[in-house]
């Protein structure tokens, strides 16, 4: 029984990595897509949110801002703003688990919508104030909403296909503690 806790943290930590890998390559292919489209969701912060939500303990901070990090570096984001500011929402979830265990799916989907918002937000007003160059606000509030939109379905994906669920009153983590 010990050994399939202990498997079970490294092997959601590699499935993840994989996952976002993935995830990263696919904006990176050049899908045609015309200019003046909508911009597509950010699968990758929906997969980091919803796992946080389910699971903190299988994803751990050094290894989502490394991740973060070089998906920045690849996209030629600024390095290290949207990895700071995701590794932020991500603790801020994290220091809630207890309290985010039990609320239901909706609301849940509020939070993370808010959360959602208030980081493209405080990306754009770390941008503004260094003088980067951004895209119009609306480009990037259709992106927000499309991955608000998105974030159901990546739930859905991690609860059937990886058994991401929240943890159940009493469970105990890899270390024996009380989750």
């Amino acid at each position: 029984m010990a050994e399939g806790i202990r498997r079970r943290v490294w092997l959601y930590p590699t499935v993840f990595v994989g996952i976002a890998g993935f995830l990263v390559m696919l904006r990176l292919l050049p899908l045609g897509f015309e200019a003046g489209a909508w911009p597509g969701p950010d699968l990758l912060l929906c997969l980091i949110l919803a796992w946080v939500m389910r699971r903190p303990d299988y994803l751990p901070a050094l290894l989502l801002a490394l991740v973060l990090l070089l998906e920045d570096l690849l996209l030629m984001r600024p390095p290290g703003l949207w990895a700071a500011l995701v590794l932020i929402a991500t603790e801020f979830l994290r220091t809630r688990a207890a309290l985010t265990r039990e609320l239901s799916f909706p609301v849940e989907w509020m939070l993370v919508s808010g959360i959602m918002l208030a980081l493209r937000f405080a990306e754009r007003m770390v941008a503004a104030l260094a003088f980067l160059p951004q895209p119009a606000l609306g480009q990037h509030l259709q992106q927000t909403a499309t991955t608000i939109l998105c974030y159901p379905l990546i739930v859905g994906c991690c609860w059937l296909l990886l058994d991401l669920r929240k943890p159940a009153t009493g469970e105990l983590d890899a270390f024996g503690r009380r989750m």
